[in-house]
C-alpha cells in the first residue's frame, strides 16, 4: 500500500509542476531557477526523449498506457516482492502515467527543466521518475533479483509446503 502512495504523490507532484508552468510561463520563454544550473523553460514535447518520434504522438501515447499496464500488472501479482524492486518499479509507474496524462489531455508533454551548463533536452518531473526508477530497477534486477527473490519465494513456498 505505501507503493501506491508513492506512485500518486509523485504523479501529483508532476501534474501540480507541470500546470504551474502552463499557467505562468508563457510557452518558449524560460524563468531562473537555480542560477547557472538550470531554468524553467516551458517547452510543448508531441515526441519522446530528445523530441524523437515526434509526429507520432498516438504511438507513444499508445506504448505509455501498454508500459503502465504490463508495470501494474507486475506490482499487482507480486512478481517482484522485494520493497526496493516494488518501489522502483512504482516510481517508474508514477512517470509513465504522469506523461501519460499529459500525452491523453494535451496531446503533448509539457516540459520545463532546462540544464544551463550543458546542452541537454528539456525535461520534466516524469522523465526523472522513468529515469532514476528505471536504473534502480536495472541495478535490483541484475545484482539483488535472483538473491532477493528466491529468498522471499523460498520462504513462501516452506510455508505452503507446511499447510
Amino acid at each position: 500500500m505505501p507503493y501506491v502512495l508513492l506512485t500518486l504523490v509523485l504523479v501529483a507532484a508532476d501534474q501540480l509542476v507541470k500546470y504551474l508552468v502552463r499557467a505562468n510561463i508563457p510557452l518558449g520563454t524560460s524563468l531562473p531557477f537555480l542560477p547557472g544550473i538550470m531554468e524553467l523553460t516551458y517547452w510543448q514535447n508531441t515526441g519522446a526523449a530528445f523530441s524523437l518520434f515526434s509526429e507520432h504522438t498516438w504511438v507513444l501515447t499508445l506504448i505509455s498506457a501498454v508500459v503502465s499496464l504490463v508495470i501494474l500488472g507486475v506490482l499487482v501479482k507480486r512478481v517482484v516482492a522485494h520493497p526496493f524492486g516494488v518501489a522502483s518499479l512504482s516510481v517508474v509507474l508514477a512517470g509513465a502515467v504522469g506523461n501519460l496524462i499529459d500525452r491523453v489531455a494535451f496531446g503533448y508533454v509539457t516540459d520545463m527543466f532546462n540544464f544551463q551548463f550543458m546542452r541537454f533536452a528539456v525535461f520534466n518531473v516524469a522523465d526523472v521518475c522513468v529515469v532514476c526508477g528505471g536504473i534502480a530497477f536495472c541495478i535490483y534486477f541484475l545484482f539483488f533479483y535472483d538473491k532477493l527473490e528466491k529468498k522471499e519465494g523460498d520462504g513462501d513456498d516452506a510455508r505452503a509446503a507446511d499447510r
